[in-house]
């Protein structure tokens, strides 16, 4: 089969055949990526060709082993394997070069020179040849074959770096390039690889090219020396001098002196009038009093010939024009009927002033007159409605602001408020049981009163007072005195909006406040807090919740009836640890406990019990002492 020639249907496959694996042919040395030379076919069958290839010449000739004649080498140690793309990564070899353009049906010129840079890549043998631009040149520069293998002659061979000498020439693509010249990197690259260089050449000039260069360059002239518009322009822009003056009309009815700027443009000798505004000031914010234009000194001062019934007249009809030399600290000038007085000019126009026209003396001219009395403003009495502060915004600004907040006091004091129970004293006997929860926000000094809502009370519970500052009685409107925390305390009376109070109590919170700061309370308004906190905690007295202040149920049974009510859900594993934490709180085995002990007992075992009911059930199991019986608080958990 193997003399068969290779055409459709005279090749078979080998039925016998099940191996078709390939060799590998990638593979890594020493860590870096490299190809390797296969070692067989497909399915290991033997390759056709030879593996020795003809870049190694050597392995064609037959020698003498070293070692028969001069003994076994010394091997010495591997080198590092370094790959190509890593051991020439960068290193790029440059030639300059250039290459002859024919140039068709051109009076000019037959031919062109143009030059190029040929640059090969030491680390793949690749050859991009680069055209330098030139700027105008008309013609598609810049890359003009891409980086390549590029091939040297039909048998498959590239072109080698080895190939590349100063003095010949290379063809790629058909197209002829001359190597003249090549960096220093090039130099001595082909040295160290034993390569000599030719000598170097010059690249040829194009007349063409020489005489655009030619036509290109700035052509140097004298300037005639007379002063024209051209250099006027040239020396003069963006040079401006500047002089400070005023227009005073105080003759007229409501004149007064007005402050102008006037700028004068020496490229054009053109005047500007800029108007200078103060805040409320009172007049529109316009710019310009005049706009830039050239300024004659007299604009009716023209030749009686002129037609002026039937032409408007022009520049052309004015000879007279105001120039540098016309201005100067000091001087009055008429602009549109109006007399401006200079009274003084920027260090610039000093400088021009002094170098051009010798001036010499520039000293400001004090223009501030009498400085009129200044009127002060009457804050009108407060009226009484709304806040002092309020209204005395609307007086200070046409557009009432918000009073300015102290927020250093409102961050110190953020969410810190003095709570204080109080009754409400009055004549009237529907007013003797109600009470009140007066609370004070340190952040603003502002009172807020609130009513407990109390049921078949017949009176509506709820906001009694919204947040706002209280002032004292007495005090008057204009000069008002707000309450402050020292003005609370257990017995004060504080009168709001024709409402006396009397304070009765304060939290844990305000005994803390008092007891931290004793330049503001006195002793005995401490005592007197600590004291009453006291007989709350030990349910003595009076003040035992629900002895005195709670009438008895009159049935026993029907006190049972409501216990059981709601006790419903309670377990009875619960109502044993009650009677346990009662008995470890009774040390002395007496049966009594103090009211406090008790509430607080039965709200950490979750009794779910009113706290109406509650006081009903301490006011049963009272002792003559001011103790709770806790047996007898019991009982009426496990009857049933």
């Amino acid at each position: 089969m193997d003399e068969l020639p290779f055409l459709p249907g005279n090749s078979f496959k080998d039925p016998m055949k099940t191996n078709f694996h390939r060799s590998q042919t990638l593979g890594y040395r020493d860590g870096y990526a490299a190809p390797a030379t296969p070692a067989s076919g497909i399915g290991r069958d033997p390759l056709v060709t030879d593996q020795v290839t003809s870049e190694d010449p050597e392995n064609f000739i037959t020698k003498i082993p070293a070692e028969l004649t001069y003994g076994r080498k010394t091997k010495s140690p591997p080198s590092d394997f370094v790959p190509a793309h890593l051991a020439f990564d960068k290193k790029v070899l440059k030639f300059n070069a250039y290459f002859v353009q024919t140039v068709d049906e051109s009076p000019d010129e037959a031919t062109r020179t143009r030059s190029v840079n040929i640059y090969y890549y030491l680390e793949d043998n690749s050859i991009c040849v680069v055209e330098p631009k030139v700027p105008n040149s008309g013609m598609p520069q810049g890359k003009l074959i891409k980086r390549q293998h590029l091939p040297k002659n039909n048998s498959g061979s590239f072109w080698h770096w080895k190939d590349l000498n100063l003095g010949i020439t290379v063809t790629f693509f058909g197209k002829a390039f001359r190597v003249v010249d090549c960096d220093m990197f090039t130099r001595e690259f082909m040295a160290s690889e034993g390569i000599e260089l030719n000598e170097t050449e010059t690249i040829p000039t194009d007349p063409y090219t020489e005489r655009r260069k030619q036509k290109a360059a700035v052509r140097s002239s004298t300037t005639p020396s007379t002063f024209d518009k051209t250099r006027q322009f040239l020396e003069m822009d963006r040079k401006v001098l500047r002089f400070f003056c005023v227009w005073d009309d105080r003759e007229s009815m409501f004149g007064e002196m007005r402050p102008y700027i006037l700028q004068y443009y020496l490229v054009d000798d053109t005047i500007e009038v800029r108007e200078q505004h103060s805040p409320n000031d009172g007049r529109d914010p316009f710019p310009l009093m005049l706009r830039r234009q050239k300024l004659p000194k007299d604009r009716s001062n023209v030749g009686s010939t002129f037609p002026a019934i039937c032409l408007e007249m022009s520049d052309d009809e004015i000879t007279d024009w105001y120039t540098p030399r016309d201005f100067a600290v000091g001087k009055t000038i008429v602009i549109l009927s109006r007399r401006f007085l200079i009274y003084d000019c920027d260090c610039f126009t000093q400088d021009f002033l002094r170098k051009n026209f010798g001036l010499t003396d520039f000293t400001p001219i004090d223009i501030a007159g009498k400085q009129s009395e200044k009127i002060k403003q009457e804050v009108p009495p407060y009226n009484g409605f709304g806040s002092m502060d309020d209204s005395l915004q609307s007086c200070l600004s046409l557009i009432p602001q918000p009073p300015k907040k102290d927020f250093m006091k409102m961050l110190e004091n953020d969410n810190k408020v003095l709570r204080f129970a109080a009754t409400l004293d009055s004549v009237r006997a529907e007013d003797k049981n109600r009470r009140f929860i007066i609370s004070y926000r340190l952040a603003d000094d502002m009172m807020t009163i609130y009513e407990p809502l109390v049921r078949n009370s017949g009176v509506m519970g709820g906001k009694f007072l919204q947040r706002t500052r209280v002032c004292k009685p007495g005090c008057p409107l204009d000069q008002p005195v707000f309450y402050e925390p020292q003005d609370f305390y257990i017995g004060a009376v504080v009168e709001v909006f024709r409402h006396r109070f009397s304070i009765t109590d304060a939290d844990e919170y305000v005994l803390k406040y008092m007891q931290q700061r004793p330049d503001l309370f006195p002793e005995s308004h401490v005592r007197a807090l600590q004291e009453k906190h006291l007989r709350k905690a030990d349910g003595s007295g009076e003040e035992a919740a629900g002895v005195t202040r709670t009438q008895p149920y009159k049935d026993k049974d029907a006190l049972l009836d409501d216990v059981r009510t709601q006790l419903k859900r309670w377990c009875s594993a619960a109502k044993n640890s009650l009677l346990q934490s009662f008995q470890e709180i009774d040390k002395d085995r007496s049966g009594l406990i103090k009211v406090g002990d008790l509430k607080v007992t039965c709200r950490r075992a979750s009794l779910p019990i009113d706290e109406q009911l509650m006081d009903v059930l301490l006011a049963e199991c009272g002792h003559h002492s001011g103790l709770i019986d806790y047996v007898k608080f019991q009982s009426f958990f496990s009857q049933d």
